[in-house]
C-alpha cells in the first residue's frame, strides 16, 4: 500500500508537471505576438498584464532590443505587480538552466517558466506558479498517507479478527485438552465427559479436522477406560470367586482332618476306622472337586493364551449323538432328543474340547431346568458353516443373566448356594473353545423356548 501510494504520487506529479508545461508552451505561443505589438507601442510589461489579464500569478517579463528589462506577476485581484530588479536578475539567472525552468523568486513565488526572443529582439518570458501543483502534490500525498494508515489499521482489524476466528477450533482443541489432562485418570471409575464443540470440530477445514480426530481419541480413551474398569471389576469378581470355590474345599478338607485326629485320639478303634474312612471319603471328593476347579481354570487361561488345542478331523456329528447318549443315564428325568442328517458333518478342531463344548452345554440344559424338560440337540451344515443348537423347552434364562451368561463364575444362583451345582466355569470355557476354532456361541432365551447355537467353520484340517 506504501509502494503504490508512493508510485501513484509520482506519476500524477508527472502528469501535473507536464501538463504545467504544456501550459506555458501555450502561453508563451499565444503571448509573444501581443507583447510584441504592445512593446512597439512604448507598454512597459505592467501595462500589457493590464491590457492582456491572465490567471493570478501569471508572470510576464518582457526586455526589449535596446535593453530595459521590466516584468510583472498578476495578483489575484487582477492587479499587477511590477518586479523589482533583485527579482529580474533571479529570473535572468534561472533561464540559464536546463529545461523544463524552474525560477524561485523571493517574495513571489517558484514559478514553471518559457522564453522565446522575436524576429525584432525582443525577449519575452513568460512563467506559470508551480504553488498549486505542490498543493495538489502535498494535498495527495496526505490523502494516500491517511487512506494508507487507515487502510492499515483497518487491515490489521480484520486480519486479527481472521485470525482469532481461524484459530477458535484451535483454542477449543487446546481448552478440552487442558482440562482433560486435569481429570484423575489413575483410579476408580473414570468417564471423560469433555469434547470439543460440535461447531469447532467441522471435518471440512483442518483446524476442525484436528477438534474431530481430538473427539475421536477421546471417545477411544473413554471406551478403554471403561473397558479397563470393566475389566477390574470382573478380575475382582474372580478373584473372590474362584477364592470362594477353593475356599470350600479346603474347609471341608481341614474340617474332616481334624475329625480323624480327634478320632484317633480317643484311641477307640472301631470308631476310629468308621470316621477316618468317612472323613478320607469326604476328602477325597472335594480334592476331586478342587482339582476339577483349578484345571478348569488353567485350561481357560491356556485358550486365553491360544495353547491346548490340537486339531484334526472331528466328526461334530458324532460329538453330538454320543454327548446325548450321556446325558442320559445322568438326567433321566429329562427326555433327550437327537436331531441330525444322514451325512456327518466333519470340521477342523480338538475333538475333545468340543466334546466338552457339547456336554456343558447339555450339563447346563440339564442342570437350570425342571423335570420333564425335553432337550433338543440339531447339528447341521449352512454353507461353509457347521451349526449345533442346544434347545429347551424349560423356563428360561433371567434377561438380567444373559448379558454375562458367558462370564466366569456366572451363575443363576447369586448367593454361591450349591442347589444348581457347578462353579459358573462351564459357559465360559464352552466359549474360549467356540473362540479358539474362530467359532460364535450365542444364546437367545424366552419362556419355554431356549437355544444355545454354537457356528464353527466347516473346513478341512490344514486349512487357512
Amino acid at each position: 500500500m506504501v509502494l503504490v501510494g508512493v508510485a501513484t504520487s509520482a506519476i500524477l506529479g508527472n502528469v501535473l508537471e507536464a501538463g504545467l508545461n504544456d501550459q506555458v508552451r501555450n502561453a508563451i505561443q499565444r503571448t509573444s505576438a501581443m507583447v510584441e505589438r504592445d512593446v512597439a507601442s512604448g507598454l512597459t510589461a505592467e501595462q500589457i498584464l493590464t491590457e492582456q489579464p491572465q490567471q493570478p500569478g501569471f508572470l510576464l517579463a518582457v526586455e526589449s532590443a535596446v535593453g530595459d528589462p521590466s516584468g510583472a506577476v498578476m495578483g489575484a485581484d487582477s492587479s499587477a505587480t511590477a518586479l523589482t530588479d533583485d527579482q529580474i536578475a533571479q529570473l535572468a539567472e534561472g533561464l540559464n538552466g536546463e529545461t523544463p525552468l524552474v525560477v524561485q523568486i523571493d517574495d513571489v513565488g517558484t514559478f514553471r517558466v518559457e522564453g522565446t526572443v522575436s524576429p525584432q529582439g525582443t525577449a519575452v518570458v513568460v512563467g506559470i506558479p508551480r504553488d498549486e501543483v505542490a498543493a495538489n502534490v502535498g494535498r495527495m500525498l496526505t490523502t494516500i498517507g491517511l487512506l494508507t494508515a487507515g487502510g492499515l489499521v483497518l487491515l490489521a482489524l480484520v486480519t486479527a479478527w481472521t485470525i482469532r476466528a481461524g484459530l477458535a477450533p484451535l483454542r477449543a482443541v487446546a481448552d478440552t485438552a487442558e482440562r482433560v489432562s486435569k481429570l484423575p485418570l489413575d483410579r476408580g471409575e473414570v468417564t471423560i465427559a469433555e469434547r470439543v464443540p460440535a461447531a469447532q470440530a467441522d471435518p471440512r477445514t483442518e483446524m476442525g479436522r484436528v477438534g474431530e480426530a481430538l473427539n475421536t481419541l477421546l471417545d477411544h480413551v473413554d471406551e478403554s477406560l471403561t473397558a479397563r474398569q470393566r475389566n477390574e471389576e470382573r478380575m475382582r469378581s474372580f478373584v473372590a470367586d474362584a477364592s470362594h470355590e477353593l475356599r470350600t474345599p479346603l474347609s471341608s478338607i481341614r474340617g474332616y482332618s481334624e475329625l480323624s485326629l480327634r478320632a484317633l485320639s480317643k484311641n477307640h478303634a472301631a470308631a476310629t476306622i468308621e470316621t477316618t474312612e468317612a472323613s478320607l471319603e469326604r476328602i477325597q471328593a472335594q480334592s476331586l472337586r478342587m482339582t476339577s476347579l483349578v484345571e478348569d481354570l488353567l485350561l481357560l487361561a491356556r485358550l486365553d493364551e491360544g495353547q491346548e488345542l490340537v486339531y484334526g478331523t472331528v466328526d461334530l456329528t458324532r460329538i453330538a449323538v454320543e454327548a446325548v447318549a450321556d446325558a442320559g443315564p445322568a438326567g433321566p428325568d429329562h427326555t433327550w432328543v437327537l436331531e441330525v442328517a444322514d451325512e456327518p458333518v466333519q470340521i477342523a478342531g480338538d475333538t475333545g474340547r468340543l466334546h466338552q463344548v457339547v456336554a456343558n452345554l447339555l450339563a447346563n440344559a440339564r442342570t437350570h431346568t425342571p423335570a420333564g424338560t425335553t432337550v433338543t440337540v440339531t447339528v447341521e451344515r449352512e454353507g461353509d458353516t457347521a451349526v449345533l443348537t442346544v434347545h429347551d423347552d424349560g423356563p428360561g434364562i433371567d434377561p438380567a443373566l444373559r448379558d454375562e451368561l458367558f462370564e466366569r463364575f456366572s451363575r443363576g444362583d447369586r448367593s454361591r448356594a450349591r442347589q444348581t451345582g457347578g462353579t459358573g466355569l462351564g459357559l465360559s470355557i464352552a466359549r474360549a473353545i467356540v473362540d479358539a476354532h474362530d467359532g460364535t456361541i450365542s444364546v437367545g432365551s424366552e419362556p419355554g423356548d431356549t437355544t444355545f447355537e454354537v457356528r464353527l467353520p466347516a473346513r478341512p484340517v490344514g486349512s487357512a
